[in-house]
């Protein structure tokens, strides 16, 4: 499997399971049906052990845009590999959105509300206020990426070792920065699903949200290089 083939097939493995778990705790007439925020933040760290775990000895398991751009800035990744990177990512997103909504499309058409239709593939503010949702998703993913970072120092590049590290930090991330915007800090996880949103017949969908769309785009990557910065001085 080259790394291409490896970063499509993990980020689609971390969306369709991301993507799965807010369905089954939104959409009616589900098993997991008002389960809550901590069911939704637990099977997101999941999701991504598991695209980590398998991806991570081929491509190192960027699966997040802002991920390959801070270590391409970093000086640890070519910037030549950022494009095909970024590319196989968003790739996976549009195919891990679109088997998510494969997997819940009855219960998608049984709940009303355009919103949580529109959750299942991306992320809307609590609070819509351009600037704080920018500093939210920045400030998330600058722990992310930090994080990262650390690990990466430990074990030389990112791979399967690192997927427990990871989940723990995605929890982490979750639990502690994740109400404001729900936490994207992956411009791929919000931006892809939140195409397919907008391209799948999906009964009474509504609005894709586009106003909103370019920042969990810009947070992350912000947030990103910051870190990159940070942890130099350090």
């Amino acid at each position: 499997m080259s790394p291409f083939i490896a970063e499509i097939f993990g980020t689609a493995i971390v969306i369709v399971l991301g993507n799965g778990v807010v369905a089954n705790v939104s959409l009616n007439k589900c098993k997991g049906n008002g389960t809550g925020f901590l069911m939704v933040t637990i099977g997101w760290a999941m999701a991504v052990f598991i695209g980590v775990f398998v991806s991570g000895p081929i491509s190192g398991a960027h699966l997040n845009p802002a991920v390959s751009i801070a270590l391409a800035y970093a000086g640890k990744f070519p910037w030549a590999d950022v494009p095909m990177y970024i590319l196989a990512q968003f790739l996976g997103a549009f195919l891990g959105s679109t088997l998510a909504w494969l997997s819940y499309r009855l219960h998608i058409d049984s709940t009303e509300d355009p919103a949580d239709k529109l959750g299942i593939f991306c992320n809307t503010p609590a609070i819509p206020n351009v600037l704080w949702n920018l500093i939210t998703e920045a400030i998330a993913t600058f722990v992310l990426i930090i994080a990262v970072l650390f690990i990466q120092a430990d074990n030389d590049k990112l791979g399967s070792v690192s997927a427990l590290p990871i989940a723990f930090v995605i929890l982490g991330i979750g639990l502690g920065l994740g109400g404001p915007t729900g936490y994207a800090i992956n411009p791929a996880r919000d931006l892809g699903p939140r195409i397919m949103h907008a391209i799948l017949p999906i009964k009474g969908k509504g609005s894709s949200n586009w106003g909103y769309a370019w920042i969990p785009v810009v947070g992350p990557i912000i947030g990103g290089l910051v870190a990159v910065v940070v942890f130099n001085l350090i």
